[in-house]
């Protein structure tokens, strides 16, 4: 039996021979070169089961080959390896044909087990993958660290399909740069990218916001408006703070979701929809659906590839790129250039970023702007840090141990944010009394067992207010009990 032959290139001799070393023990032969052309030869010779190649080389870039060899040997799988590790190398790799993508340093038991997977892979005549001319170069995601790879890898995968994706992650990581990264680089990114904030829109206008509505559909509808998913046709349609969905919009969602087509508010006519849609949420939607807010059939149809973001507590490592990134964004805004001393990136780093990506940002164009001095260090750090801590004592953004207080003052925050941003905001007051009111009637019903005597009682009120409550909130109850 004739073993499998990997063909390596790496003008890198230390990682030829680590490569050479492993793939041996493995029971593989292995040709290795440190240039694209030795390769190129190789592969038109028809020697190799596999091709295991670094991005930079001498006299090719590796990715630029990869269209040539699925041209001259579609079958053929294709490993790219990069100290780039770039969420736009990532992305290059797949949409020319890569097998896989792994940036260096790599992990051996990985790219062996990719090895593993790519030879024993079904061969697929697949069609040429072109590189694209109109690929936007600039970095929307940021970060090296191993969470952020994964996630590169998986945006990278998902460039080819218009599958449905839920982002998850807390406030300020990066949820919505995600949903925009999977248009610009996918199928789509011919269409329209339309984002939409559950949380920023009244409760009793999501569906008329995301359906459209008829002329005459409810008092004030004088004319017939396009919703968000008739905008977003062709392209791409972001839910974000999708758990903040009434139950009603839940439904006519999950509908859109089974039969891919809705109807406007006071229509008739089924429209047919012709989106990619991107979720996001802060927010645990398995303890949503657990108390009932959130529908557990609708979560699985819009959690076929979940995508989590990591705190940026958790990847430390990347706050030097991000925050060099910032500042230069901020001087090419016309502010002076900054310079961060050693001893204030450590202190950068040791932070807990209640706020993530978004208060790192926003620190460093506070530093643009207000300090005159070109360096800066850890004293100038500490000043600001404690100048604007909020929420350096506040967990997570999960709200466990922060105290009602902190839990409401946190959406408020949300809220406000969103309308800085440019999202509509109206009934704030009775927006956050509803959200509060809602829960709290439902655990204390849930606790009854549904008897409103004794929720009614607990909660200081009367029977009668409790039952309008109930239905101007939209709350479940348990038939038959109290």
């Amino acid at each position: 039996m004739t073993l499998p032959t990997v063909l390596v290139a790496d003008d890198d001799r230390s990682i030829r021979t680590v490569l050479t070393q492993a793939l041996g023990r493995s029971g593989y032969q292995v040709r290795t070169t440190g240039n694209a052309a030795t390769l190129w030869r190789w592969i038109e010779e028809g020697e190799g089961d596999l091709v295991i190649t670094d991005v930079v080389m001498p006299d090719e870039n590796g990715l630029d080959l990869i269209p040539r060899i699925k041209r001259l040997r579609p079958e053929l799988r294709i490993v790219v390896m990069s100290a780039q590790s770039t969420l736009m190398t990532a992305v290059k790799a797949a949409q020319r044909g890569a097998f896989e993508y792994l940036p260096k340093p790599f992990d051996l038991k990985e790219l062996l087990s990719v090895v593993g997977r790519a030879l024993a892979a079904p061969a697929v005549q697949a069609a040429e993958a072109a590189p694209r001319s109109d690929m936007d170069e600039r970095m929307p995601l940021i970060g090296r660290s191993m969470a952020m790879q994964d996630i590169y890898r998986v945006i990278a995968r998902l460039t080819t399909a218009d599958l449905t994706v839920m982002v998850s992650g807390e406030s300020g990581t990066g949820k919505e740069l995600v949903a925009r990264a999977l248009h610009d680089y996918g199928r789509r990114r011919g269409g329209p990218f339309v984002a939409v904030n559950m949380a920023a829109i009244p409760r009793d206008l999501i569906e008329s916001e995301l359906f459209g509505h008829e002329r005459g559909a409810f008092t004030g509808a004088t004319n017939r408006n396009q919703g968000r998913f008739e905008q977003a046709a062709g392209g791409t349609l972001f839910l974000d703070e999708i758990g903040d969905m009434p139950p009603e919009a839940q439904t006519r969602l999950l509908r859109v979701l089974q039969e891919g087509e809705f109807t406007t508010v006071g229509g008739r006519q089924p429209i047919k929809a012709n989106v990619r849609i991107v979720a996001a949420t802060h927010r645990d939607l398995r303890q949503l659906i657990r108390a009932g807010t959130f529908r557990e059939d609708l979560f699985y149809r819009l959690n076929v590839v979940p995508i989590r973001l990591p705190p940026l507590r958790e990847r430390a490592e990347d706050i030097p790129i991000l925050a060099r990134h910032f500042l230069q964004k901020s001087q090419q805004n016309g502010l002076a250039g900054k310079i961060l001393t050693d001893d204030a990136i450590q202190r950068l780093q040791s932070h807990r970023w209640a706020g993530n990506v978004r208060e790192l940002e926003n620190l460093m164009h506070r530093l643009s702007a207000l300090y005159p001095q070109e360096v800066i260090n850890g004293e100038v750090i500490n000043a600001e840090l404690a100048e604007n801590a909020l929420h350096d004592d506040v967990p997570a953004v999960s709200g466990e141990g922060e105290g009602l207080a902190g839990a409401v003052e946190r959406h408020i925050r949300q809220f406000l944010a969103a309308s800085r941003d440019g999202m509509p905001m109206r009934d704030i007051y009775d927006r956050v009394i509803a959200e509060v009111e809602r829960p709290l009637i439902q655990m204390t019903l849930a606790s009854t067992k549904g008897n409103q005597i004794k929720a009614a009682a607990m909660l200081g009120l009367n029977r009668n207010t409790l039952r309008k409550k109930i239905r101007d909130l939209e709350i479940p109850v348990v038939r038959g009990v109290g």
